[in-house]
């Protein structure tokens, strides 16, 4: 694909239409009332979404198909995608953690913070 006026045009009409499929399908979920749509269905559009916003980032701004030479750009690409995992899985493993290694009965935590605040 020629990067031209026109390809730019194209990519932000659809990164713009995708980002308002996944604004409407939120805000009609919480206008009514979270029956439209059931959660997980909800997820798995917001992620299919997602997915395909970033493809046309890749294809229509960043230029990912056209390159012929040497694939700098895609090696960039799946580094970064490689840290934003750790960095994605990491978290939800410390937070995971944290939740396990956290869990007193509210009474028992007020007690504590009561104990260590002098309240």
């Amino acid at each position: 694909m020629k990067t031209t006026l026109r390809s730019y045009i194209i990519g932000f009409a659809l990164s713009v239409t995708l980002t308002l499929a996944a604004v409407w399908l939120i805000w009609t979920h919480i206008q009514s009332g979270h029956t439209v749509f059931s959660h997980q269905f909800l997820i798995a559009a917001i992620l299919a979404l997602a997915i395909a916003q970033m493809l046309v980032q890749l294809v229509f701004f960043m230029h990912l198909a056209e390159e012929s030479g040497p694939r700098w750009r895609l090696g960039a690409l799946l580094s970064t995608v490689g840290i934003v995992l750790i960095i994605v899985i990491g978290s939800i493993w410390i937070m995971d953690h944290l939740n396990y290694n956290m869990m007193a009965s509210p009474s028992d935590m007020n007690a504590y913070i009561q104990s260590q605040d002098g309240f």
